[in-house]
């Protein structure tokens, strides 16, 4: 039985520290959220985003400044507080049982770096319910689109979904600055460590080392005009009208906000129909098929 010193518990957490950042490392290339989500820094307990209704559009400047008075919507998304424990025996330890734990440091450290995308699948999955900044779920059948630049007038409804009864598919629009879904980074994950038996009552109640993740973030939308979720079959014609629907939104005042969906966000089990659609090159028949490269697929590994 060895005796456990200030060294070997030195030791220890470096070895936990360095399979929590191994795991975090091993799962960078494979997260999906960074495809289709806005990631924003967050230095407070929440942020506010002033969404605007429109944006006055480049004209000749002749004359002075026109100044439009633009419509502005508040959505606040609040810092989520998240956490897990990792707990060695304090006999584990003593009796050089301990290395069967660093699968599970890096299992920890692989789940942090796969966390937002958890959040952003549960997002995307409430976006049928969950409100946006105009008061109107996510995915809709009656956003309202003002006839006025500024906002102003009787709206009309414009759609960003197609019901049915099939597992939901998306377009998204991920080529601005702004993205259909926000990520927001409060803290990075933080692995810190109680195991001083002086003053850890983890070691003097339970002898149990202990360390634990901290993580500070949290999701929310942000254009819906940017997305379009669908729960018809995913079939080429049902594609080719999502796209072309997505294309001819226009924002208030009627203005075009050129829009190119670009991603088709999938579950596993519409991946093949998905890549069937804009990966094959040529139709059965010979000829050239048009959704050729129009979308890239991302599947969706946490979505049913």
């Amino acid at each position: 039985m060895a005796l456990i010193t200030a060294a070997i518990l030195q030791a220890l957490n470096t070895g936990v520290r360095k399979n929590f950042q191994d795991g975090q490392a091993s799962m960078r290339d494979t997260v999906f959220h960074t495809e289709v989500a806005t990631m924003v820094p967050s230095t407070t307990a929440s942020n506010t985003y002033g969404w605007l209704g429109d944006f006055p559009r480049l004209r000749e400047w002749v004359g002075d400044r026109v100044v439009k008075d633009i419509k502005e919507h508040g959505y606040t998304i609040e810092n989520l507080l998240f956490e897990a424990t990792l707990g060695i025996a304090r006999t584990q330890i003593e009796d050089d049982q301990f290395g069967h734990y660093a699968p599970i440091a890096t299992s920890m450290g692989q789940e942090a770096t796969q966390h937002p995308d958890v959040l952003i699948n549960e997002l995307i999955a409430d976006g049928f319910t969950a409100l946006c900044y105009d008061g109107q779920p996510f995915f809709d059948t009656d956003h309202p689109v003002a006839p006025n630049p500024d906002g102003t007038g009787v709206a009309t409804t414009v759609s960003n979904m197609v019901a049915g009864a099939g597992a939901p598919w998306y377009l998204l629009d991920t080529r601005k600055a702004l993205r259909p879904f926000i990520f927001q980074e409060r803290t990075r994950p933080e692995l810190e460590m109680k195991f001083n038996p002086a003053t850890s009552d983890a070691v003097f109640d339970k002898d149990l080392y202990q360390w634990g993740i901290r993580y500070r973030c949290a999701v929310g939308f942000g254009f819906w005009q940017m997305a379009r979720a669908s729960k018809a079959a995913l079939t080429d014609a049902n594609y080719e009208a999502g796209r072309t629907a997505m294309r001819q939104v226009k924002g208030d005042g009627g203005r075009p906000l050129g829009i190119v969906p670009n991603i088709l966000l999938v579950p596993p089990t519409l991946e093949s129909a998905a890549r069937a659609i804009v990966e094959t090159q040529f139709l059965a028949g010979g000829g050239s098929n048009p959704n050729f490269n129009t979308a890239r697929v991302v599947v969706n590994p946490w979505a049913e």
